[in-house]
């Protein structure tokens, strides 16, 4: 049905209202006293008051005696307003959902007729005899109901009826008496009727676009809906998606479903009011309401109590386990299932249907722990980047662009995200370490298959993380380690500063681990804890209350870290602090020796490739003689290219010769001639 058809529909049965208007008019100017004073309405005379004193009653608060006939020409559908009508006009479908009885829709009707016709605001401030009021007040609205104003019931429609609690009517003026307190619809409430769908302003960002993807079975959940359950709480993993599993359920049962963000709803200035808009528009439109997650509301469960569309279902959707205080109505609890990695591989071969690719995306992102309703989205991110190259086809680092464009900015405030930029080639180290970080790179490539779909780790609450430690010297190439590992799976790698983790006061360190873990739940990346000794380290024993509450947060670092879900890698320069508990926990255990000198030739060789050299470098001198870490080798040649660049030259031995130089005196070392042999002259 057509925006016309709604309004022709109103306008029809405000032809009624007008009737109805214009007989009260009809009553109210026989009984008025000063019927052609131009300012009535704004003072009282002594004669028109000695006149409400002999009085009765006030004959301008009689009601209409109004008839069968009348009604039924109002409401549209005689007494019952729940009976059959055409399901295309917006009132009688809003009157179903909402509950209103043929009094409720008539109220609705009366307060609705000054904004569909102007003429109506001159009548209502005669009838409220004010002629700044005009809208039509309680005591009008009820006269032209033919309700008098000591009906219980008639009050209570306009106090606490139906119409007040679905948000379609508004008592203003709560300073004065009932009978004056103007009557007045929501704006939203009559563009929906008129035949608009845009939200409430308050809703901007917070209702947003129901995804459409064919994931989830929602007809258990249907069956429940259809069996009167109101109230539903959808819990889901890391890869499975309570929205998607919910708007499957609303469709089966004839309903559509509202998508809300909790979060943004929860950081507005008013979030109770903002929420009451939500239930409303969820009337308005007859759907389901699905906000998401539910732990944005925290401790305050009005949010939630002004979310129930009632009779419409309310689904929440949200990872916590369910908390009796964010309601006292129990509601049904469903555990969604996760998604399978083939699962995950067939959206993303639809999200691409029609799009050559070279390369399988779901093999590609194996690595990613996403949800169904992300993948599309990744799919189209990873579009958008191809269009940057001149032909335009999409890669492999398109498509792990676009799924890591996922990740929530969480943890970029807690941690140092660092994109890799460096790949097996890069690294310099001997074979069992080399194997050691290949089989780190496997099982964060197939830990769901292995850890989930297979459950080679069952019961406890344990997730689906991957834990490494690895253990070496400063320098021997950890961090880079880490970043490869990283860019092999291709995730971000997210550096903890310990700065910002450690805390003097008790309690607090724990509370920071938190914060850091809980973001990284939502973010496909590799967490690396540089020196994790100083968080990490061993528990000892109790001597006085330092000790205890020490020992408190090495138990919860070691409970928290079997329930991660993602890569966690542990960097440390002393092995032997790591608490046991911990070594036990980790998957794999990756030794950085210092490089022996066929390796500090080749990390010699590599870190000065990128450099201008001018003349023979006996590298294999500086292999040999030289006992430098990787990473006293690569800051020597930092230290080297910007003495040539200070001299506008290529790098030659004396730069390379007094670059070490310089490393040796940042550690402490003596520059011994019988060491630097033949080249010990260039240092002078």
């Amino acid at each position: 049905m057509t925006d016309n058809a709604n309004v022709a529909d109103l306008m029809q049965r405000m032809a009624f209202v007008e009737k109805r208007i214009r007989t009260l008019v009809d009553v109210r100017r026989a009984g008025d006293p000063q019927p052609d004073d131009p300012f009535r309405g704004l003072y009282l005379t002594d004669e028109a008051v000695d006149q409400l004193f002999q009085a009765e009653s006030d004959a301008r608060w009689r009601v209409l005696d109004l008839d069968e006939l009348d009604r039924t020409a109002v409401t549209g559908e005689g007494p019952d307003v729940t009976g059959p009508a055409t399901p295309s006009l917006r009132l009688p479908a809003l009157a179903r959902t909402c509950g209103l009885s043929s009094l409720d829709v008539e109220l609705l009707l009366v307060a609705l007729a000054s904004d569909l016709d102007v003429r109506f605001e001159q009548l209502f401030g005669y009838l409220n005899d004010d002629v700044t009021r005009r809208r039509p007040s309680a005591g009008v609205s009820l006269a032209l109901c033919g309700v008098p104003l000591s009906s219980a019931s008639g009050r209570e429609r306009l106090t606490s009826g139906p119409l007040v609690e679905a948000g379609l009517l508004v008592l203003d003026d709560s300073d004065r008496p009932f009978p004056g307190r103007a009557v007045r619809i929501p704006d939203r409430v009559v563009s929906h009727l008129i035949g608009s769908d845009q939200p409430d302003t308050i809703l901007a960002g917070v209702v947003v676009n129901a995804p459409i993807v064919a994931w989830g079975d929602g007809s258990a959940l249907a069956r429940a809906l259809q069996s009167g359950s109101g109230l539903c709480y959808l819990r889901e993993p890391p890869t499975g998606s309570g929205i998607l599993t919910a708007l499957d359920a609303l469709r089966r049962s004839g309903l559509d479903g509202l998508v809300l963000d909790l979060e943004l709803l929860c950081r507005l200035p008013d979030p109770v009011g903002a929420a009451r808009a939500a239930a409303r528009e969820a009337r308005l439109r007859s759907c389901g309401l699905v906000p998401s997650p539910v732990e944005a509301v925290g401790v305050t469960p009005e949010v939630l109590s002004a979310l129930r569309p009632h009779p419409l279902p309310l689904i929440l959707v949200g990872s916590s386990p369910w908390d009796p205080r964010w309601s006292p109505d129990p509601p049904l609890l469903v555990d969604i299932p996760a998604s399978t990695a083939a699962e995950r591989s067939r959206l993303w071969s639809e999200a691409f249907h029609g799009v050559p690719l070279s390369f399988d995306p779901g093999q590609a992102t194996t690595s990613f722990l996403m949800r169904p309703s992300q993948v599309p989205r990744a799919a189209s991110s990873a579009q958008q980047q191809s269009r940057l190259t001149s032909d335009g086809v999409v890669t492999v680092e398109h498509v792990r662009a676009g799924a890591r464009s996922e990740n929530g900015s969480a943890l970029q405030r807690l941690a140092r995200r660092i994109e890799p930029r460096v790949g097996w080639d890069d690294l310099v180290l001997p074979l069992p370490t080399r194997t050691a970080l290949m089989e780190v790179a496997a099982r964060g490539r197939h830990r769901e298959r292995v850890l989930g779909e297979w459950s080679m780790r069952p019961g406890g609450g344990r997730g689906l993380g991957v834990a490494a430690l690895f253990a070496g010297d400063s320098g021997t190439g950890k961090t880079m380690a880490a970043e490869v590992v990283a860019g092999d799976l291709g995730l971000d790698l997210y550096v903890v500063d310990l700065s910002t983790l450690v805390d003097k006061y008790i309690g607090e360190t724990e509370k920071n681990l938190d914060r850091i873990f809980t973001a990284a739940a939502g973010v496909n990346g590799v967490l690396l804890f540089d020196e994790a000794d100083a968080v990490f380290g061993k528990r000892s024993e109790v001597k006085d209350a330092h000790d205890r509450y020490a020992n408190v947060e090495s138990a919860y670092l070691l409970q928290r870290m079997e329930s991660f879900d993602g890569l966690a890698i542990l960097a440390t320069n002393l092995r032997s602090n790591i608490d046991d508990a911990f070594t036990r926990r980790l998957d794999v255990l990756v030794d950085f020796p210092l490089p022996d000198a066929p390796h500090r030739l080749a990390l010699w060789r590599s870190c000065l490739a990128p450099l201008p050299t001018v003349g023979p470098l006996d590298l294999e001198f500086c292999s040999t003689a030289f006992d430098l870490s990787g990473g006293g080798i690569r800051s020597a040649a930092v230290t080297a290219a910007y003495l040539a660049a200070d001299r506008d030259g290529a790098v030659s031995m004396t730069e390379v010769v007094k670059a070490v130089q310089r490393e040796y005196r940042k550690l402490g070392r003596l520059c011994l001639e019988q060491e630097f042999g033949r080249y010990h002259s260039l240092l002078a």
